[in-house]
C-alpha cells in the first residue's frame, strides 16, 4: 500500500475524496513534524512512495521539510507538482532517480484572462482613463480594438491555448509556435521556434508562454525586438529567463515594443532598485498571472485525478518527459 505524504492543511480539504483504502498517508504538520496513521513518525520511517507538492505548501508551509523527507526517501516512486514547470535542479535529481514527475497545468486559465488584461488594458488606455475619473475630467478617449489584431503567441501549451480561445474570441489572428509540427484548432497559423523572428514584424501582440531551458534562454533579444512591430506590445507570463532584460529595457526606451507586461522576471522578487518598477511602458504584476479564484480547487482535482489513475495503473496526466526534464 503506498504511503502520501501530504501537508496535512492540504489533506483536510480532500480526505473526503481520498479512496478509501488503497493509500497511507502520512500528514506533515506546519511545523515539519509527521504522522503515520496518529503516531509520530521520523524521516527514516516515513519513507513516502508518493508526493504532493501544492500552492499550499509554496505559499506558507513548510515547503523545503517535505522536499527533504522526498528527497531522502528510498521509497518515492511518484511526484506530482502544482507548479508547471520543472526547470529548478531538484526536479532534474527526482528524475535521474526514476521518479516519476507529473506537473499541473491548471494555472493556464488565470495566466490567459491576465494576458488579456494586459493587452486591454493598453489598448485602451487604462492608465490615462484611471487618472482622468480620479481628476473628474470627462475625457471621451477612442481606443484600440483587439478584433483584426495579429497574436504571436510562443509556447502553444496551456497557457498558450487558453490566451488563444480568449483572444480568437475578440476577433484576434492567432500565430501559435510550438516545437511540434502540424496545424492546430485555436491557431490560424503554427510556426516552429525557428520561425519567430520572420513573424514578429506582423505581429500586434506578443506572448511568451514557453518553458525555460537551453534552447528558449534569452529567446526575446535584442534581434528578436528589433524585429517586432511598431506599437506592439510584449506579455511575458512563461519565465523571467526567456527576456534578455537589458535588451527589452533598451528597446522600451526606443518605443517597440510600445509596452511590455511582465509577470516574469530572472530575479525574484524584483528588487526595489529595478528600473522596470517605474519604467512608462511597463506593467508589472510580480508573478501573480496563475493565481486566480479557481486555482486551487482545480489543482487538486487534478492531483486525485492522478492518484486514481496512479493506483489502477492507469497513464499519469502531465507526466513530464524525463529528456525534457534533463534538457533544462
Amino acid at each position: 500500500m503506498p504511503r502520501v505524504l501530504f501537508y496535512e492543511p492540504s489533506f483536510r480539504k480532500i480526505q473526503d475524496r481520498l479512496p478509501k483504502s488503497g493509500i497511507e498517508p502520512i500528514l506533515m504538520g506546519r511545523d515539519g513534524g509527521m504522522t503515520l496513521n496518529g503516531r509520530p513518525v521520523t524521516p527514516d520511517e516515513a519513507r513516502p512512495e508518493v508526493g504532493w507538492t501544492n500552492t499550499d505548501l509554496f505559499f506558507g508551509g513548510p515547503v523545503q521539510e517535505h522536499m527533504r523527507i522526498l528527497r531522502g526517501s528510498a521509497d518515492l516512486k511518484w511526484l506530482h507538482s502544482a507548479a508547471a514547470g520543472f526547470e529548478h535542479p531538484m526536479f532534474a535529481e527526482f528524475v535521474r532517480r526514476g521518479v516519476r514527475l507529473t506537473t499541473n497545468h491548471t494555472q493556464a486559465v488565470g495566466i490567459a484572462d491576465l494576458v488579456l488584461w494586459g493587452v486591454l488594458d493598453h489598448f485602451q488606455d487604462g492608465p490615462e482613463r484611471r487618472a482622468a475619473q480620479a481628476e473628474r475630467r470627462w475625457r471621451q478617449q477612442p481606443f484600440r480594438e483587439i478584433r483584426g489584431t495579429t497574436w504571436l503567441i510562443v509556447g502553444f501549451g496551456a497557457i498558450g491555448e487558453e490566451t488563444a480561445r480568449r483572444a480568437k474570441a475578440f476577433g484576434a489572428r492567432i500565430v501559435g509556435v510550438r516545437r511540434t509540427a502540424g496545424g492546430h484548432e485555436l491557431a490560424d497559423e503554427t510556426a516552429a521556434p525557428d520561425q519567430i523572428l520572420s513573424r514578429a514584424p506582423q505581429a500586434d501582440v506578443v506572448v511568451l508562454a514557453a518553458p525555460l531551458n537551453r534552447h528558449t534562454e534569452n529567446m526575446a533579444n535584442a534581434a528578436f525586438f528589433a524585429a517586432m512591430k511598431p506599437g506592439s506590445v510584449l506579455v511575458n507570463v512563461g519565465r523571467g529567463g526567456l527576456v534578455d532584460e537589458a535588451a527589452l529595457l533598451a528597446a522600451l526606451d526606443r518605443g517597440t515594443p510600445e509596452r511590455a507586461v511582465l509577470d516574469v522576471f530572472r530575479a525574484e522578487p524584483l528588487a526595489p532598485d529595478s528600473p522596470f518598477w517605474g519604467h512608462p511602458r511597463v506593467t508589472l504584476t510580480g508573478h501573480t498571472a496563475g493565481l486566480g479564484s479557481g486555482l486551487a480547487e482545480r489543482s487538486r482535482e487534478v492531483f486525485l485525478e492522478n492518484l486514481g489513475r496512479y493506483l489502477s495503473g492507469a497513464p499519469l496526466l502531465y507526466e513530464a518527459d524525463p529528456r525534457d526534464v534533463l534538457d533544462v
